[in-house]
């Protein structure tokens, strides 16, 4: 309790500091740029916590959440919003990092490798397709074909009883 208390006094320190300089002109703190910092300082404090005390694995979830979309923002306030017309797939694949990072630190339950793997390939399947500008259609049939090699040579080989 004492390393959360001492990490956000110091926080609160550093911000008061901060806004006073800013008060008195020493720097200028354009507040249209620094909003994303503020997602991305919550989704930090929920990783510290549960990092710190070391109980309570569910932090990571809304942790790995925050911590993605206060990058996400940032990206878009640094080099434009037009951007998310290409990056609107990080919305979904940062669900799938706070449950992948409950899976990894809370006790491993496999029920929760199902969404994760399903919002994790269809986050990345979009961002690819939008980052790499390739056609739709070639990636989805690539897709369907690895799908059916992987399906046909999974069935040979319990058919043989290996």
């Amino acid at each position: 309790m004492k390393k959360v208390n001492y990490l956000f006094g110091l926080l609160l320190l550093f911000i008061g500091v901060l806004l006073i300089l800013a008060n008195f002109g020493v720097i200028e703190i354009v507040w249209d740029n620094l909003w994303p910092l503020f997602v991305l300082i919550a989704g930090i404090l929920f990783e510290l916590s549960y990092f710190i005390y070391r109980e309570k694995a569910g932090l990571l979830v809304p942790g790995g959440i925050l911590t993605t979309y206060g990058f996400l923002f940032l990206v878009n306030v640094k080099y434009g919003w037009h951007l998310m017309e290409d990056l609107w797939p990080i919305f979904p694949l940062g669900v799938a990092i706070g449950l992948f990072q409950l899976f990894l630190f809370g006790g491993r339950e496999k029920g929760l490798l199902i969404p994760v793997g399903i919002l994790g390939v269809i986050s990345l399947f979009f961002l690819i397709n939008n980052l790499l500008f390739v056609d739709f259609r070639f990636l989805a049939g690539i897709v369907l074909v690895v799908g059916g090699i992987w399906v046909i040579f999974k069935k040979n080989r319990s058919d043989n009883g290996t």
